[in-house]
């Protein structure tokens, strides 16, 4: 039986949490923290999204988001494919880098 598609409601905070597969590294070094919270920053304010709080461990991240006009789901989407393509040039490696739900 598939999944029941995520809530995706504007104007209500959500709890994001995304893990690296296998709970593998997402995050080397602070050079890749400070390209991840600055290309978030892009994509908040390009999409209308408010951040309430963030919080980057080396195998994961949380996000305190309130999406207004653009889904979450498509904020999202754009966040987590920059930054897997960014992380694997930089660390010379392939597939892929974010667990599933």
């Amino acid at each position: 039986m598939p999944r029941q598609p995520r809530l995706d409601i504007p104007n209500i905070l959500h709890h994001v949490i995304v893990r690296g597969i296998e709970r593998r590294d997402i995050f080397d070094d602070n050079h890749d923290r400070a390209r991840f919270v600055s290309r978030l920053s892009e994509l908040l304010t390009q999409s209308g999204t408010r951040c309430f709080a963030w919080a980057l461990m080396s195998n994961h991240f949380h996000l305190l988001l309130m999406p207004t006009t653009v889904p979450l789901a498509q904020t999202m989407r754009r966040l987590l494919t920059g930054h897997a393509v960014y992380f694997n040039r930089r660390h010379k490696r392939t597939g892929h880098l974010f667990q599933n739900r």
